[in-house]
């Protein structure tokens, strides 16, 4: 098979080993394709990390983490912040083909990426659970739906990303030139792959769509009962459509081509170059999800917005001619996110 361009994260390391070789290397020439993916990489990389930085500071300046959804948001920017860190590395693979910064720093870093990068899937997985709990029978739920249980349940996620990464990172080395996975045998990387996918996106997709499905049919049925058009229900219920096909689809968009590139080119030979760049486009495009999370949250929640003007404009609590909105906003709890 072919060599591919490093890049560093643990599922994208999966991208190296697909391509990997040791007897042939693709031209090592920095063209128009290769700048351009290093830039694309370094916008990813400030997006998400300014992104995900402004919702921390929002949940811990104006929100204090009251409610169990914002600890969730929290823990969740946390993780795609934190995975933004390895973007870097892969930028500078991009032009030297090969790892840098020794085998240490390759296993550490494979561990680090696969926990944010885990941990990100499952607290949204979680947080789709939290809002059916939320939006369809708040007084039921209320005793799971309390800061404290939101914070231990969230400790217990990113222990189980450890937990659920360890066993690949420890197969990461550097001794090749590239930080890739030691290739036991075909069988076992298949499985490998099919490891990742059932648990960094099959799982957490079904979950997410069984759960946001049962809520709008729940608040569908809720309406009906009540047998008056509520004007509110109707808003709630559009609001919640609109976040759903968001959540859904741009996860789905983001991370399914990177499985799908994966499975297609274990059954295919003489690989071309054409088809490793593809590869490495949706690579990012995986990294992307990370920094699309905060501007969900900008275009769809009207808290967020609020909580983010009073962030960026401060001087509005003094001046009331800016244009800033600081009312006071509603308990994040009330929103999909």
């Amino acid at each position: 098979m072919l060599r591919g361009r490093m890049d560093t994260s643990l599922l994208s390391a999966i991208y190296n080993q697909t391509f990997a070789d040791e007897h042939f290397y693709f031209e090592d020439n920095i063209d128009g394709f290769d700048i351009t993916m290093a830039i694309l990489y370094l916008v990813v990389c400030i997006l998400g990390l300014a992104g995900n930085s402004l919702v921390i500071a929002a949940i811990l300046k104006l929100d204090k983490m009251s409610s169990s959804t914002t600890v969730y948001i929290f823990n969740l920017a946390l993780a795609d912040g934190l995975f933004m860190v390895g973007l870097p590395f892969i930028a500078s693979q991009n032009f030297q083909n090969q790892w840098m910064f020794g085998d240490l720093a390759c296993k550490v870093v494979m561990v680090l990426d696969g926990i944010n990068q885990f941990t990100s899937v499952f607290c949204l997985t979680v947080m789709s659970i939290d809002r059916y709990m939320a939006l369809a029978d708040p007084l039921r739920f209320a005793r799971w739906r309390t800061p404290r249980c939101a914070k231990i349940v969230s400790a217990f996620l990113w222990l189980f990303s450890l937990l659920t990464i360890l066993p690949m990172a420890l197969h990461f080395s550097a001794d090749r030139g590239l930080c890739i996975p030691d290739l036991v045998s075909d069988a076992w990387w298949l499985g490998v792959l099919s490891y990742t996918f059932v648990m960094g996106f099959a799982l957490p997709f079904t979950v997410m769509t069984a759960s946001y499905t049962a809520l709008l049919l729940t608040l569908r049925s809720q309406r009906v009962r009540a047998m008056t058009a509520n004007h509110e229900s109707h808003r709630l219920e559009r609001q919640v459509t609109k976040m759903v096909v968001a959540v859904v689809v741009v996860f789905g968009m983001c991370w399914l081509p990177f499985y799908t590139f994966n499975f297609y080119s274990l059954y295919q030979t003489g690989l071309v170059l054409n088809f490793a760049r593809a590869f490495e486009f949706v690579v990012l495009l995986s990294y992307s999800w990370s920094c699309a999370n905060p501007i969900l949250y900008a275009c769809l929640s009207d808290t967020f917005r609020r909580h983010f003007r009073t962030l960026l404009c401060p001087a509005a609590k003094s001046s009331p001619s800016m244009q800033c909105n600081t009312e006071r906003p509603a308990p994040l709890c009330l929103l999909l996110y």
